[in-house]
């Protein structure tokens, strides 16, 4: 019987691993079709070296720091290690997508490899792993299933440090503060992207459960999954009333993004709720997307895609919402939430600011006037994505 249950977790761990590296297309297509045709190469390859970097740091240093051992008894350990590995790069790709059209390929890729096998290391350690800080009065009690604040969050806090140094693109803000629109390039790519997004959180969320071959496992598996789906599908549709009220006409950016928002913030603890909760959730989620896009924009945080209000914002509110709906008063807690959301917030700001200032004093990280004009695809590619369209200004 134990051979048995090594078996199906371990094919369980795999299949959920491969849901997950869906996400790798998913953000590059998402962040393509968002950007304008003279930068899709940059983001390209961008997120192809975040995965081959972010994999290969967390494999040979990263996953050691997390979980202090490979020894794994309930399936094989190269599948427990896989499964974690699929999770680096989306952190990366969080902070990635959010200063594209004016950022260094090489400085963020230095700054990819110290994520995967620094930062985000000691993150999962003291959270899903080893924990050192156990018995001292920081050991958190956060309840985290698959990542708000550990994946969405660390991702979102890592773009705030970025923006803050890198600033906004060319031309993005007038002098008298008013926000220039910069239109998506390929609404198409950006659907596209956003599904194999939503595709992969059931293999996120799902496969954080950990094991699916007992009955009532396999009972929480599905239901995280549908509570997974149904906070997407809330999200969208909070936001398509929105734009309507509001604007009387749709916009499929916003409402992919309002889904995104509500999958982020049923990250923490879908395996919690019964099948009516993760509506509002999901739905809160949705309305804080469309609240914060403009909010970040006043503040002139730059963000192309979105993704300081889908991660960062989303990350925080799916964490409290473990504290507010699903506190028992003895392992989840309403505090235990927000001390965890405080001590990673810290950490992963302090830490991404001072190692992205550090990275941006030999390698610059923002790219010159004159190459975000001409595309980053010329400057840093050679390649264009879209050579026989012509350059956008």
């Amino acid at each position: 019987m134990h051979d048995f249950s090594y078996i199906i977790d371990t094919f369980f761990a795999l299949f959920a691993m491969t849901l997950i590296i869906l996400m790798v297309p998913g953000f590059a297509m998402l962040e393509a079709g968002l950007v304008r045709t003279k930068n899709v190469s940059a983001v390209l390859t961008v997120n192809t070296l975040i995965y081959a970097l972010a994999s290969m740091g967390f494999l040979l240093i990263g996953y050691s720091i997390a979980f202090g051992s490979w020894d794994n008894d309930s399936m094989s350990k190269w599948a427990a290690f896989l499964f974690q590995m699929a999770f680096v790069g989306k952190v990366i790709n969080i902070m990635s997508g959010g200063v594209s059209e004016r950022v260094k390929i090489l400085p963020l890729m230095l700054f990819a490899i110290i994520m995967s096998t620094i930062i985000y290391p000691l993150i999962v350690n003291i959270s899903w792993g080893a924990d050192f800080l156990d018995g001292s009065f920081l050991d958190l009690n956060m309840y985290d299933l698959a990542g708000s604040t550990v994946i969405h969050s660390t991702g979102g806090w890592a773009l705030l440090a970025a923006i803050m140094i890198i600033g906004p693109r060319r031309n993005r803000y007038t002098k008298d503060g008013k926000v220039r629109v910069i239109p998506a390039s390929n609404i198409p790519l950006v659907t596209l992207g956003a599904f194999l997004l939503w595709i992969g959180w059931f293999g996120f969320n799902g496969g954080s459960v950990g094991s699916i071959s007992s009955k009532e496992n396999a009972d929480t598996v599905a239901l995280t999954i549908l509570n997974t789906n149904t906070a997407g599908l809330a999200g969208a549709i909070i936001v398509a009333a929105i734009m309507h009220l509001k604007y009387k006409k749709q916009d499929i950016t916003m409402v992919l993004n309002g889904a995104l928002g509500g999958l982020v913030a049923i990250t923490a603890g879908p395996d919690l709720y019964n099948i009516y909760l993760p509506i509002l959730i999901g739905a809160i989620g949705g309305i804080l997307v469309v609240a914060m896009v403009p909010f970040f924009d006043r503040l002139k945080l730059d963000d192309p895609v979105g993704a300081l209000s889908v991660h960062l914002v989303n990350g925080i509110w799916g964490t409290l919402a473990v504290g507010i709906f699903a506190s028992n008063g003895e392992d989840i807690t309403f505090w235990g939430q927000v001390k965890g959301i405080i001590l990673i917030g810290i950490f992963a700001f302090v830490s991404s600011y001072f190692i992205l200032r550090f990275i941006d004093k030999y390698f610059p990280l923002r790219a010159g006037e004159d190459e975000q004009l001409e595309g980053l695809d010329f400057s840093e590619c050679g390649l264009e994505a879209y050579p026989e369209f012509k350059k956008a200004i």
